[in-house]
């Protein structure tokens, strides 16, 4: 089931169409094979509990928010290459992943806090 994410303090919608990997095989998996027409404005991948990720064998450039427990931003990677691999951030306990240029676009930045609606299985986070 999708969900709504948007960043409170620009007002702005980030994803109108997030879904959530809360399992060891949706997390390792993520945007792994996707291409940009499958990973379109709008989408969003919420990986929880996650402090680090990689873009292997990814085919498309991607946004990263890393969000601490309160769903602020903690650190964010705009855009982040495929075949690379984030440092750990120990504050982060959860990262969302949006397409390319959506950080620009929205003017989003570290220290913004994020709302999540219409999420039907909440993760340890939230």
């Amino acid at each position: 089931m999708s969900f709504t994410v948007r960043n409170q303090t620009r007002d702005k919608l980030l994803a109108d169409r997030a879904e959530e990997a809360t399992t060891f095989l949706t997390r390792f998996k993520g945007l792994m094979g996707r291409t940009a027409d499958h990973f379109p404005f709008g989408s969003g991948l919420l990986i929880a509990p996650c402090n680090s990720i990689h873009s292997f064998f990814m085919r498309m450039p991607i946004d990263a928010l890393f969000l601490d427990d309160q769903r602020v931003v903690v650190k964010l990677l705009a855009p982040m290459s495929p075949w690379r691999m984030s440092r750990v951030y120990f504050a982060a306990h959860a990262v969302l992943e949006l397409p390319a240029g959506t950080v620009v676009g929205s003017g989003t930045r570290e220290g913004d806090q994020l709302v999540f609606e219409g999420h039907a299985r909440r993760a340890n986070f939230l």
